[in-house]
């Protein structure tokens, strides 16, 4: 069975359409990332899922449940980070997690849970005294409640440091070996890249782009890079640009030669001819991420 499965959705404001025509599916188990620049349709599609707006047309299924018309059943198996989430200023941690667990009709370990977002200092304190990290690690505590089947995480890594976006990392892959389906939003690209199964890129409405990690990389044709300091930069330019196999050659911003090729076993080559007439400081090779891709499929 699918988690989610979107079928020909599109949502009109007026003479605006946010969403337009999108078909999607997502595997129980699989963690979705779901990306697109600032207006794309992520969010749109994220209140579509949980039944906070209607669409204009389509079908959208929580494991074979209809959003609308099952939505408690629906809301029974899904937790959900909003965007943007606000706490209630002057509930503790403890109480945002007791009214979450109320609501769903669920009864948890509070302390167990809060330990695991690492609050459990301040668990009795009002959420106005949190910082947007502890918020944030907050909301993600109220999305666990119940063990939900289905996890919506929009912008999960928003306000983090480093150890908050290590441990959403650690809870995306707890979450999934029990089963859990994890769908995030993220403008945190490198980290979507780490823990994502399959990516969708979303470009003003439409999904432009769908497929594991590499296949989105090799999809919008992002080539290796290597990046060399010389101490002669600009003859190292032009002792390159013969070589067979580079498809481009240049002096970045920063003063380094750039070579550019499809294969890398090229760049021995070229490091072997510098080497003979130039003094290389250091080298480093460059592969294409998501966020390249990203960047050239929204572009495009």
């Amino acid at each position: 069975m699918t988690a989610i499965d979107i079928t020909n959705f599109t949502k009109e404001y007026k003479s605006t359409t946010a969403v337009d025509g999108l078909n999607l599916s997502v595997k129980e188990g699989e963690v979705y990332g779901f990306l697109g620049p600032n207006g794309a349709g992520k969010s749109t599609t994220i209140d579509a899922l949980m039944n906070y707006i209607q669409p204009t047309s389509g079908q959208i299924e929580i494991f074979g449940l209809d959003a609308r018309e099952d939505a408690s059943q629906v809301h029974s198996r899904v937790g959900i980070l909003p965007d943007q989430f606000d706490v209630y200023a002057r509930l503790t941690g403890r109480q945002h997690i007791e009214f979450v667990a109320n609501t769903k009709g669920v009864d948890i370990n509070t302390d167990t849970l809060l330990n695991r977002v690492g609050l459990e200092d301040a668990k009795d304190s009002p959420a106005q005294s949190y910082s947007k990290g502890m918020q944030q690690r907050l909301g993600l505590a109220m999305a666990l409640v119940g063990d939900p089947d289905l996890l919506i995480l929009d912008e999960p890594f928003s306000g983090l440091d480093p150890f908050g976006t290590q441990l959403v990392r650690d809870i995306v892959m707890t979450q999934t070996n029990r089963g859990t389906t994890v769908f995030f939003s993220s403008h945190v690209l490198e980290q979507v890249e780490r823990v994502c199964d399959r990516i969708g890129l979303l470009d003003d409405g439409q999904l432009v782009a769908e497929g594991k990690p590499r296949e989105i990389r090799a999809s919008a044709d992002v080539k290796p890079r290597l990046v060399v300091a010389l101490a002669q930069p600009k003859k190292g330019l032009t002792e390159v640009q013969d070589i067979d196999s580079v498809s481009d050659v240049n002096i970045d911003g920063d003063g380094y030669l750039s070579v550019v090729s499809e294969s890398v076993h090229v760049f021995t080559t070229v490091l072997n001819r510098l080497d003979s007439t130039n003094e290389i400081q250091w080298f480093d090779v460059e592969f294409g991420t998501i966020e390249d891709a990203f960047i050239e499929n929204t572009n495009s």
